[in-house]
């Protein structure tokens, strides 16, 4: 598991469920991986390592970091480079690939939807159980079965861009928004943001569209629908948890990746503009020294 983040620990807890020795490849060690689920708290047996060099061979890596950390995992991607051991790449956005691109291995495209957030290394909160979407192809069918003793609910799509872009469609208001303001989910249903976050996903459904996803307007009505009716209002976003913890967000590869697709069609999006400008300008948080 490359990332001990909430992805990361909320895999690694549906690994071990099914059975699977873990091993977690972090920056920052820890002593053990603690779990608050809505089941109760738990401690999750996995290693730890902290250098590629230690690690023996693997049967599956899961790249859990966001995307502008993948430099930071190169590492441990270059340990993959027998390009026997397949890549499990579960991120936001819709670059997957791209994100690995010098990986010679071979790569599996994930989509997960699920409440999590580490709140110290090796402590993560889990706030919702873990659904993954996977593209319906041969690894897609092996990963599936390697979580099946698993709690984690797996779809297979046979039109992943259009899963892709739809998941993209449930940061593309909630992340910018939360990390900005420093709300949480509540944020959304206050009915000036509410209108925002609408117009936001407008413009993103004709990008996506000009991409090749299919989607319509309704997909957009229900994201927003589901977030303000269905989501737990003190839940917050990856962009948030970030911002919150002082760490670079994603901001270049969720809004700044459908402001540049949108340039290449020709589509003015000016709503998403202006939030990938604000995202932009905003500096670290400055956070108590311990």
């Amino acid at each position: 598991m490359i990332g001990s983040g909430g992805i990361g620990g909320a895999l690694a807890e549906a690994a071990h469920d099914a059975g699977h020795r873990v091993t977690m490849c972090v920056r920052t060690p820890f002593e053990r991986l603690t779990l608050q689920t809505p089941e109760g708290t738990r401690e999750v047996p996995v290693e730890v390592a902290t250098e590629p060099g230690g690690l023996g061979e693997v049967d599956w890596a899961v790249l859990t970091t966001k995307v502008h950390d993948v430099p930071g995992a190169a590492g441990w991607l270059h340990k993959l480079g027998d390009g026997r051991t397949p890549l499990v790449v579960v991120q936001n956005g819709v670059e997957h690939r791209e994100s690995v691109a010098d990986v010679r291995t071979p790569v599996l495209p994930a989509l997960i939807y699920v409440g999590a957030e580490r709140l110290s290394p090796g402590e993560v909160v889990r706030r919702s159980p873990v659904t993954m979407q996977l593209p319906a192809d041969e690894l897609g069918e092996r990963f599936t079965e390697l979580l099946a003793d698993s709690a984690v609910r797996i779809k297979q799509t046979s039109d992943f861009r259009t899963a892709a872009w739809r998941k993209m469609l449930t940061n593309l208001a909630p992340n910018p928004i939360t990390a900005l303001t420093l709300r949480r989910l509540d944020v959304l249903a206050d009915p000036d943001v509410e209108e925002l976050s609408a117009g936001i996903l407008r413009e993103a459904i004709e990008v996506a569209r000009a991409e090749g996803a299919d989607l319509g307007e309704q997909d957009a009505e229900q994201v927003l629908r589901d977030y303000v009716e269905l989501m737990p209002p003190t839940n917050g976003t990856s962009m948030l948890y970030d911002r919150i913890a002082g760490l670079p967000t994603e901001h270049e590869h969720i809004t700044g990746t459908l402001v540049r697709a949108a340039r290449t069609h020709g589509i003015d999006v000016p709503l998403n503009r202006t939030l990938l400008t604000l995202l932009r300008a905003c500096k670290p948080m400055q956070l108590p020294t311990p």
